[in-house]
């Protein structure tokens, strides 16, 4: 089950690690948050390694739906109601910086980089898309209010940011990271202070950046509190709709659309990792319905790591780590939110100034309604009787009918039928016996 994005695609290909070395900057994880990462280190002339366990970019990243927005569902007035106009204010232009830095890089790259409409939706609920407004309108931005939109669905209403983009991602990726300092097949199995112990050698460096989607080093920064993963699912169609933009329900529950040349790509189905959603069932079922003459080419699936708050965690790993860093909790935003993480980090680990950097700091406060949440999944599937427990720290894991994996509800970890790891943070594969 290979998505859209990689067919017909090849990528760089790069060696093992096959010595014990020395560099200023580590960068562990092959996805676009590290490429992007060693590519704006590159251009500064850092002494930096990228290393990844399998191939680049076979994880999240090549499974995205590649919408590149700083439209990010309705966050901008759950952030005002949980912080400040200023913090909204901060999201948005960091966002917008992301958004711009990838259409400056993008005019030289064959990465079928469209302008399109980006559009937030509500099914039922008018006042949750004024609301929006109102709080984009405090900040400063002006959005758009729309009754219709050019999908098959009726609604109460739709929030448009105009001149937003979509892309192919992997022909972009492909691009940028065949000149990077990258050394596949290249396993972190553990963290000694800042040497990398891999599967054959060693790795010394000054400064660590953990781009490995969900943190795997546990001893620092509670991501296991502070997160959870989000499971989503996408079919791409043949003979269905030019829709004319790109579409997000703001319900959680809901579904996504854009096109990508003559196929219409439809995501929802999400659920908790771990737990039982609609999956790709609820998207065949729905394009049966509304585009009956349709034909499915592609389909694949995804997982995001949830913040507590909606908002990414970038920068150091903990405020007692001061050469430790990371970049996670993307909450389905992965594009701008590696171009911005990317951009927080090479600033960081170069020490020059970011104006971003606070607003997007892993140590800020915890105390959300989510963290409950969190804690009480971890702790109930810590009790639960199962045969089959996760690597990582010990949780349940169930059993994923739709995709036949074990996966874990605490923090989001998959394995095979035979036991390989597939997602992490569990660092290594599932004892059978």
């Amino acid at each position: 089950m290979n998505s859209l994005w990689h067919d017909g695609i090849a990528l760089p290909e790069f060696t093992s690690l096959n010595k014990d070395c020395k560099t200023d900057v580590l960068i562990i994880g092959g996805g676009i948050t590290g490429i992007l990462t060693a590519y704006f280190l590159h251009q500064k002339g850092v002494n930096y390694i990228l290393v990844e366990k399998d191939r680049i970019c076979q994880g999240v990243t090549g499974n995205t739906t590649a919408k590149i927005t700083y439209q990010h569902n309705l966050i901008y007035n759950k952030i005002m109601k949980n912080d400040s106009p200023a913090q909204a204010k901060a999201y948005l232009y960091a966002n917008k910086k992301a958004f711009d830095l990838y259409k400056s890089m993008c005019q030289d790259i064959d990465c079928d980089y469209e302008i399109k409409n980006n559009y937030v939706y509500s099914v039922d609920n008018r006042k949750k898309i004024e609301d929006e407004i109102i709080a984009l309108d405090k900040i400063g931005y002006d959005a758009e209010f729309c009754s219709e939109i050019k999908l098959p669905i009726k609604i109460a209403g739709a929030i448009c940011f105009p001149n937003q983009a979509q892309f192919h991602p992997l022909k972009f990726l492909s691009n940028i990271s065949k000149n990077l300092n990258i050394h596949e097949n290249t396993f972190v199995k553990e963290m000694i202070g800042n040497t990398a112990v891999t599967n054959n050698h060693k790795i010394q460096a000054d400064k660590v950046i953990v781009a490995t989607h969900f943190p795997f080093i546990n001893k620092y920064g509670a991501y296991f509190l502070k997160l959870y993963q989000d499971r989503s699912y996408v079919i791409a169609l043949n003979n269905a709709q030019d829709v004319d933009g790109m579409y997000i329900d703001e319900n959680q529950k809901g579904m996504s659309f854009r096109n990508y040349k003559n196929l219409l790509l439809i995501g929802g189905g999400a659920h908790r990792a771990g737990k039982n959603g609609g999956n790709w069932s609820e998207l065949r079922s729905f394009a049966g319905i509304k585009y009956p003459s349709a034909k499915e080419v592609f389909h694949w699936s995804a997982q995001d790591c949830m913040s507590l708050d909606s908002m990414p965690y970038i920068g150091h790993y903990s405020n007692r780590t001061t050469d430790l860093y990371t970049a996670t909790g993307f909450n389905k935003w992965g594009m701008t939110g590696s171009m911005l993480a990317a951009n927080i980090l090479s600033d960081m680990v170069t020490d020059t100034e970011n104006e971003y950097a606070d607003v997007f700091s892993p140590s800020r406060s915890i105390l959300q309604p989510q963290l409950a949440v969190n804690g009480f999944e971890a702790i109930t599937n810590l009790l639960t009787i199962s045969k089959k427990r996760c690597p990582h720290l010990g949780c349940a894991l169930k059993w994923n009918n739709a995709e036949h994996s074990w996966d874990c509800p605490c923090h989001g970890s998959r394995f095979t039928e035979s036991g390989r790891v597939i997602d992490n943070p569990a660092n290594g594969n599932l004892k059978m016996s």
